[in-house]
């Protein structure tokens, strides 16, 4: 049979831009042909068509069908009604073919008469055939799955057009979101796991905040996971589920400034003096002896002042150093030494008259407790010291007003007690544990923690991976973030702008520059629309489950150029375990199904059947138990008739 007649649908009638217009012959209405032993899908909208231009041959995607009446036919020359009737196709140009090779983009645009076309099998699989070459060698193929309206098509992309860039996996709940996250990442792990490149040089931070991806197998066996908890107490804790981040990471102005939502003007500054002091004292031979001599100066000046305000402002900062239980002894046992004097403005020893001098102040109880001090355990106990030690100092010198200062220190004594419960910080171990596979379990602690900890970890593995980089060319991270809209969203109510403005200026940071250093970001949400803008238009390859939400779909459309009409308008109704996949790694855009993975190691996030639950059988135990039960009842109910 002749490809040209067998093939052959129609010829292009009009060309608006890389929008076309075929009449499609009168003949070329079955739904599959049979050429060559081979089944062919007929015309449909959403497949491909060529149209032949002399030797090029350009590819084409049929957005839509209509039906319109050939004018060009005069009435004499028809027999019946339906000849007047044509059957047209609306066109959109995506690509064309260049030695056998499908290649996207519009070379040049057909012309009027131009034949077009159906796709033999061998030039559908070309269209499909994602994988590049990368520095002159084709890339390495991984099966991720089917086409879901030709499902004998396998559907493969290269590991680096896919994974050496920022992802989007977007779909509401209940879509196939998370399984496709799990799907991609086990077939990567499947392939490389086993090899000492792949381990050495690759690392995986999963930030999961349903706790779907921490159990058992999910996407892979071998994992280090932090089962970050704000509910148990601090003693409760294991320290191996706590994250180890260092110390540097707390004496960070822009860190304190966002954890104590400090104002610019006044308590920015104010952190910044701490940073400073805490900076200052540790580069000291004897930073305790150092930080001693500095309560002792503040102490003698406050004890020898005549403002009664300040100096009992300066006293309970003081206390509160040297009694870390906040029982108060220290202040009872100062207040049986001492006293004010309210006429003359000064401290007293009781049993006195005149002002104390240097050497009765060196005989208290709160100096000889100072000159004991030493620094907390914990490094945010610390850093809450220094904050004392620095606003002591400020109102000696009449640089700040307690009043400005103190709620900043208090939001920070509030914030410090619950990442206590989440931060090793006197560990200097790396986070993934000899792992390349880390996943930071956030189910179970707040909200404040699950604000908190996706930005410390980002900014600290974002600067060392810098550093691994320049060290070794071929190192790679991947920071990958589910149910992302919980900390990308840039209409939050529920934080300061300072605090929304620092967490977003991070991400896009890493979605920006990251490339440059391997560093790539995998994102999944339900709400598109809650995500950044700019964060989504700067993604490479998207996976894009059933969204419903009109504000998700609007957002999909503004930010991702890749999606033809026909995809776009397939988001609303694409069935569980389909999506969309458009990008860099794709061609053209195309609606897969994605490959099964192991049950072992699928995401814990099923629907439960709740009928599964609602059986009216009942074990000969449960009953025995109800019917002690309802015999009590009827009981209490005698005792009782009123």
């Amino acid at each position: 049979m002749d490809i040209n007649s067998a093939l052959h649908i129609g010829k292009v009638e009009s060309v608006r831009g890389r929008i076309i217009e075929i009449k499609v012959h009168k003949s070329k209405n079955a739904s599959h042909l049979l050429f060559n032993g081979q089944i062919i899908k007929g015309i449909s909208v959403g497949s491909y068509i060529k149209v032949c231009k002399g030797f090029e041959e350009l590819i084409g995607k049929i957005d839509e069908e209509f039906i319109t009446e050939d004018k060009l036919i005069s009435q004499k020359n028809y027999k019946q009604e339906k000849e007047r009737i044509k059957r047209v196709l609306r066109v959109s140009l995506i690509g064309y073919f260049e030695k056998s090779v499908f290649k996207q983009g519009v070379k040049e645009l057909p012309l009027l008469d131009n034949e077009a076309f159906l796709l033999t099998a061998d030039e559908f699989s070309r269209v499909h055939n994602f994988i590049k070459d990368i520095n002159g060698e084709p890339d390495i193929e991984l099966n991720i799955g089917v086409l879901s309206n030709e499902t004998g098509n396998s559907i493969g992309i290269g590991i680096n057009s896919l994974f050496a860039s920022h992802i989007g996996i977007f779909g509401n709940t209940g879509s196939g979101k998370s399984y496709t996250l799990a799907s991609l990442y086990h077939k990567l792990f499947k392939v490389y796991a086993n090899n000492s490149g792949f381990k050495k040089n690759a690392k995986f931070l999963l930030i999961d905040f349903n706790g779907e991806y921490s159990k058992g197998n999910a996407i892979v066996a071998s994992k280090k996971i932090y089962r970050l908890n704000t509910r148990l107490e601090f003693d409760e804790i294991p320290n191996e589920d706590k994250l180890p981040l260092g110390r540097e990471i707390l004496f960070n102005v822009e860190l304190l400034s966002i954890l104590a939502d400090a104002t610019e003007k006044t308590q920015k500054p104010f952190l910044k003096r701490t940073v400073n002091l805490y900076k200052k004292v540790f580069d000291k031979e004897n930073p305790v002896e150092y930080f001693r001599g500095v309560l002792k100066n503040q102490t003698n000046k406050t004890l020898l002042m005549a403002d009664k305000d300040k100096a009992f402002e300066v006293l309970d900062y003081l206390f509160h150093l040297i009694d870390t239980e906040f029982e108060n002894d220290s202040k009872r046992v100062f207040f049986d030494e001492l006293e004010w004097q309210n006429t003359l403005h000064y401290f007293r020893l009781l049993g006195t008259n005149r002002q104390i001098n240097t050497d009765e102040i060196q005989n208290t109880s709160l100096y000889r407790s100072i000159v004991s001090y030493d620094f907390p355990a914990n490094d945010l106990d610390i850093i809450i010291h220094f904050l004392y030690v620095q606003i002591i100092d400020d109102l000696l010198v009449n640089k700040a007003k307690n009043d400005h200062i103190s709620p900043a220190i208090n939001k920070l004594k509030s914030k410090t007690k619950d990442l206590q419960k989440v931060i090793d910080f006197d560990s200097d171990r790396s986070i993934f544990a000899g792992n390349n596979f880390a996943i930071i379990d956030l189910n179970n602690a707040n909200l404040s923690v699950k604000k908190t900890i996706p930005m410390l970890v980002a900014s600290k593995e974002y600067l060392e991976q810098k550093i691994r980089y320049e060290n070794e060319n071929g190192s790679f991270f991947n920071l990958i973030i589910d149910e992302a809209h919980n900390i990308l969203s840039y209409d939050s109510k529920r934080e300061s702008d300072t605090w929304k403005d620092y967490r977003l200026e991070t991400f896009e940071e890493i979605i920006k520059e990251g490339r440059k250093f391997g560093v790539f970001l995998t994102i999944a949400s339900q709400r598109p629309s809650d995500i950044s803008d700019t964060i989504i238009s700067q993604l490479h390859n998207y996976f894009l489950h059933r969204l419903i939400n009109n504000r998700d779909i609007q957002a999909v459309e503004r930010t991702i150029s890749y999606l033809d009409k026909i995809s776009f308008d397939a988001l609303p109704i694409l069935p569980t375990g389909s999506c969309v996949l458009a990008g860099l790694s794709a061609q053209v855009p195309i609606i897969i199904n994605i490959d099964p993975i192991p049950k072992e190691n699928e995401p814990y996030n099923k629907t439960i059947r709740p009928t599964d639950f609602w059986d009216n059988e009942v074990s000969t135990e449960e009953e025995e138990v109800e019917q002690v039960e309802e015999e009590n009842s009827e009981t209490e109910d005698d005792d009782f008739p009123f």
